[in-house]
């Protein structure tokens, strides 16, 4: 039996392969006669998953050796005050507000150091992005942070600026939560990313971090210990009991995402070029049609979180009903934003989009 297609923006749909494999491990984990569940996470048995885990996303992701990966807990919402509280020395940060996630940003972020909004869509109803060249950044600002995927909005920097254009020396923060493994990433452009696991890694529970060794050891001295980026890097993520469940299914992801191939390419690259094909035929189908829309400008379009509305708002109940019925799932859109909204991670197969679009052009024709 095919399983539905679940198009939720988090805690997202994984791959089958990965919950396949959980599953027949889920009471005798390689021999050991627990379950991941079950273990010490200072045992053997945890740290050969753990390792395999940061080495997987190392290498997926093309993470320099200059650079720690760290498994922590508390979502990017958390890390909205973790990220001021390590690296931000108690002075300024600049902000760039694209979305409702960058706007919790900063406004978690004003708590622990004097924050500017560097630049703002609002004024267009975060349906754009402002162009680098227009950023009013600071000289002394000890980071600069975007949200490179917004999930909400549906817009997504296509490119990482480059600080240093811009006449820039401070590190640029990533909130990469629903972009991470989707494409690759400069690192050159990069001091610190972030992203919760639970739209494209994993489960929810898990954190990812990834920052330059030069920024640990700043931490404010209010500083949850469990939180200072240094003190977990020492301890390989395991200064507190990390998520280990958590991680082993990231850990599965990470394999399966390097399993993955796709016109003679692999691993991210792969990702990517499954992606634009699913956003692609997703977008087309919006444009194409008079029924739906899409408000964001085409250059800055997320290819993760595809939002659209019917332009007879009476019918979005019944359009998400017979969308369930056709076994499409968590497709009703945010609601600060309304409307509809399709999430298509890298677990999500362009199957998925291509039911999506026979059922959105299926239910155009009986309304018309």
């Amino acid at each position: 039996m095919t399983r539905p297609y679940n198009f939720s923006a988090g805690p997202a749909k994984l791959p089958e392969e990965v919950l396949q494999q959980a599953a027949a491990e889920m009471l005798d984990w390689h021999g050991s006669g627990m379950s991941v569940m079950e273990m010490s996470h200072r045992g053997k048995e945890f740290i050969s998953i753990y390792e395999n885990a940061e080495a997987d996303f190392r290498e997926l992701m093309a993470v320099p050796s200059n650079f720690k990966i760290l498994f922590m807990q508390g979502g990017g919402l958390a890390e909205n005050a973790i990220v001021p509280l390590n690296i931000s020395c108690g002075a300024s940060a600049d902000f760039v507000v694209t979305g409702s996630w960058s706007d919790k940003s900063q406004k978690e972020a004003r708590k622990y150091c004097d924050v500017q909004i560097a630049a703002s869509n609002d004024s267009n109803d975060h349906t754009g992005l402002p162009p680098p060249a227009s950023w009013n950044l600071r000289r002394n600002a000890s980071y600069v942070h975007i949200c490179t995927n917004e999930t909400i909005h549906g817009v997504e920097f296509q490119d990482l600026p480059d600080l240093k254009a811009l006449g820039s020396d401070a590190p640029l923060v990533i909130d990469f939560s629903s972009q991470v493994a989707s494409r690759p990433v400069d690192w050159s452009r990069v001091g610190l990313a972030f992203g919760g696991a639970q739209k494209n890694l994993g489960p929810a529970g898990v954190t990812l971090v990834v920052i330059r060794e030069d920024l640990l050891g700043h931490a404010l001295s209010v500083c949850p210990s469990a939180f200072n980026y240094k003190i977990v890097a020492d301890n390989q993520s395991m200064y507190n009991t990390p998520p280990t469940y958590s991680i082993y299914i990231a850990g599965l992801t990470f394999a399966w995402l390097k399993r993955q191939t796709e016109n003679s390419l692999s691993g991210v690259a792969a990702m990517e070029q499954r992606n634009l094909a699913k956003a692609s035929l997703l977008y087309d189908a919006i444009d194409s049609s008079a029924f739906y829309f899409n408000k964001v400008a085409a250059h800055c379009r997320s290819r993760m979180n595809v939002p659209f509305l019917l332009r007879d708002e009476s019918r979005n109940n019944a359009f998400l009903a017979g969308a369930a019925s056709h076994g499409l799932l968590q497709l009703k859109g945010h609601k600060s934003v309304g409307g509809m909204r399709a999430s298509i991670y890298n677990a999500m197969p362009i199957e998925g989009v291509q039911a999506l679009v026979a059922y959105m052009q299926e239910f155009e024709r009986t309304q018309s």
